[in-house]
């Protein structure tokens, strides 16, 4: 309480009002405001409402991004691996009244996702399981698209903002790692209103955007580790726009100094446990960032990273179709376009948007250790901001040259037929990518672990269930979470199973199995059991694939 009542009154102390400086430029410093508001809506009488034709648009826009990311949200992606165990159990701590700040398990990760997680689960009443993780992130890579527009009617105009919006909601690559249900989208949701309110402060010269700016900044290092790059990229756009305006530098650093302090108070209680902690705190940077021969790792993988967009993504098979572009063939296409004309024409602008794409991708690039981990479409998720402005700019002006020498209605007709074509292609590549392709892929390598988690629900005494671990099989805690008992790893090891002995019956064992060759059963843990219930009962629970099977093995009551 202290600390929040600390961020209101400071950020109360430096808050312009209109009437305290009259000679600001508050011309749309509440845009944001009037989307939630309908502050656009001119309401000429009683009787008579007008909307303007963008509102529409960009509500039919958000309905088409909101089909792309909640549809079928429970079975895409169907199944979890260990990440997610990990973070049920962080959100199972906060239940318990462990509220941290900094999340110590797996090497540590910052707090958002885990609290926005317990405020999820109240609200769809979906408890500690895995569709309360993917409902969340879904819904920050949802919030995300508004400040793509933003951002894209900052830089560009307002017609580039909303096909920004409108590619940024329908492309695999953002939708992926919104579903996958880890902490992926909160790198894009804090980047894009970080960079909307400074440039805008930059250009309105209002300081109240240089303390919003600063305060999604301080906000965005408490959401996933890669985002700390990101206050690179504002000294970056400060010194761009120094070299740019040189006789604005002392304007410049006034304000970057406000935005720096503004971070820093919200960061503050990070801060504290960094300093407590700092091994914690810096494990998952560098354990990927040291290594004895740095630079030419570091240039192959950002040669790797800039390939991510039109050539291959990568390996990560969780939260990408791996070995093909990151961007669809239009979107690609539109994306090399406008990166031509941007270096030919640079501006202020356009090489912030240049710099951007290049530093946002940099915590993938930095996987140094482990350049196989490189292009990671997660740890280069905030490039996807900029990247999707130039998409939107890129199609802008190509509708600007198609409609040149025509009248206006003409115009009209020649840029809707033209975005309704790409826009179908794109839409219909995407949808492929996301609910034929990454579904596949998934089905194929990640375990079974819910029809276990059926398996012990039935049997209704979790008690005297166990998982004998094999290797490189099922993580053994997640058919709990299946099974709604989010705290229990239901792992027993092979030479531990006499232990069982002495518990009373009925009890049921769950180990591996291979249907088509005993090969790759685990006949050891077979026989074990056999050994130790010679009355129990084995059954196969067939899955498919076929691989994906396991043996049950029931020892009845006397």
């Amino acid at each position: 309480m202290l600390w929040a009542a600390g961020i209101a009154f400071f950020v109360r102390a430096f808050w312009v009002r209109r009437a305290d400086n009259p000679n600001t430029d508050f011309t749309d410093s509440t845009d944001i405001h009037g989307f939630y508001l309908f502050k656009k809506i001119h309401v000429q009488s009683v009787r008579a409402i007008r909307i303007p034709k963008w509102f529409v648009v960009f509500t039919a826009i958000l309905l088409i991004a909101a089909f792309f990311r909640f549809h079928r949200l429970d079975a895409i992606p169907a199944e979890p691996f260990s990440d997610h165990a990990e973070k049920i159990l962080d959100v199972y701590d906060i239940t318990q009244g462990e509220t941290h700040i900094f999340f110590p398990r797996n090497t540590g990760r910052e707090a958002i996702q885990f609290y926005w997680t317990v405020l999820v689960a109240a609200i769809f009443q979906t408890g500690l399981s895995f569709q309360s993780l993917k409902i969340g992130t879904a819904l920050l890579g949802f919030f995300t698209l508004p400040f793509i527009y933003l951002l894209g009617k900052e830089i560009a105009t307002r017609r580039a903002g909303l096909l920004a919006m409108l590619f940024a909601g329908i492309v695999y690559w953002p939708n992926v790692i919104s579903r996958v249900g880890l902490r992926f989208p909160l790198y894009p949701l804090f980047v894009a209103p970080t960079f909307f309110f400074l440039l805008r402060g930059i250009r309105t010269r209002n300081r109240n955007d240089f303390i919003l700016s600063g305060m999604f900044l301080g906000i965005g290092l408490h959401g996933y580790t890669p985002f700390r790059i990101v206050y690179l990229l504002v000294l970056l756009t400060f010194l761009f726009y120094v070299l740019h305006s040189l006789r604005n530098t002392q304007y410049a650093i006034r304000n970057l100094i406000l935005l720096s302090i503004t971070a820093l108070i919200i960061f503050l209680p990070l801060l504290r446990y960094a300093i407590s902690h700092p091994n914690e705190f810096l494990n998952r940077t560098t354990s990927r960032v040291i290594v004895e021969q740095p630079v030419p790792i570091f240039f192959s993988n950002l040669g790797n990273g800039l390939l991510m967009f039109n050539v291959n993504d990568g390996n990560i098979f969780v939260n990408s179709v791996v070995h093909r572009p990151a961007l669809d063939v239009v979107t690609g296409a539109l994306f090399l376009l406008g990166l031509i004309l941007l270096i030919t024409r640079r501006r202020f602008l356009d090489l912030w948007l240049v710099t951007a794409i290049v530093t946002l991708i940099l915590p993938s690039v930095l996987s140094l250790a482990y350049p196989d981990e490189n292009p990671a479409l997660n740890r280069a998720a905030g490039a996807l901001v900029p990247v999707f402005v130039l998409v939107g700019m890129t199609l802008d002006g190509l509708l600007t040259a198609l409609g040149s020498g025509l009248n206006r209605n003409g115009q009209r007709l020649i840029a809707a037929g033209f975005v309704v074509i790409l826009f179908a292609a794109s839409a219909i590549q995407n949808f492929d990518l996301v609910f034929r392709q990454y579904n596949e892929q998934v089905q194929r390598v990640i375990w079974r672990t819910s029809e276990m988690g059926a398996v012990i629900a039935e049997f209704g005494q979790p008690e005297s269930i166990w998982i004998v671990p094999y290797a490189d099989w099922v993580d053994t805690r997640l058919p709990g979470v299946w099974a709604g008992i989010p705290n229990r790893d239901f792992a027993m090891r092979r030479e531990d199973l006499a232990s069982t002995l002495q518990l009373p019956v009925p009890k049921l064992f769950i180990f591996k199995a291979s249907p088509l060759s005993a090969d790759f059963d685990d006949t050891e843990t077979l026989a074990e059991l056999q050994r130790l219930y010679p009355r129990g009962e084995l059954t196969l629970h067939e899955s498919n694939p076929w691989w994906q099977s396991f043996w049950v093995y029931f020892v009845p009551a006397e």
